[in-house]
């Protein structure tokens, strides 16, 4: 498991959902967003689903950026989460177990009845 994490680049379908949502919501800030999505993606007691999400878009952040001052909480709650589902996973690494938790975030943020998208 990597101890670090560096960049997130989203793919070009989160990109266009958080683009939608950034209107809906009038916040501008990719990473508020990302957060938001990811955390309702961890309070889920479901593995996501696996599959190959790619980093097509022209989106990304540092890992500094994308958590904010939270930065060492976060990768605590990710480890946490991957210890526990990993048995699930089918030999997920786990930077690719973080991109299936914003991925499967960013569709429950954007299906959210709060923004009606």
């Amino acid at each position: 498991m990597a101890n670090t994490i560096d960049t997130i680049r989203l793919s070009e379908k989160q990109k266009q959902q958080l683009i939608r949502l950034k209107t809906k919501t009038g916040i501008e800030n990719w990473n508020v967003l990302c957060r938001w999505a990811l955390c309702m993606s961890l309070a889920e007691v479901t593995v996501p689903p696996i599959e190959d999400i790619p980093a097509d878009s022209n989106v990304e952040m540092s890992w500094k950026v994308f958590t904010g001052e939270y930065a060492d909480a976060y990768l605590a709650v990710l480890r946490q989460a991957y210890e526990k589902q990993k048995a699930h996973l089918d030999d997920v690494l786990f930077n690719d177990f973080i991109k299936l938790h914003l991925n499967r975030g960013v569709t429950f943020i954007t299906r959210s009845q709060h923004f009606n998208l």
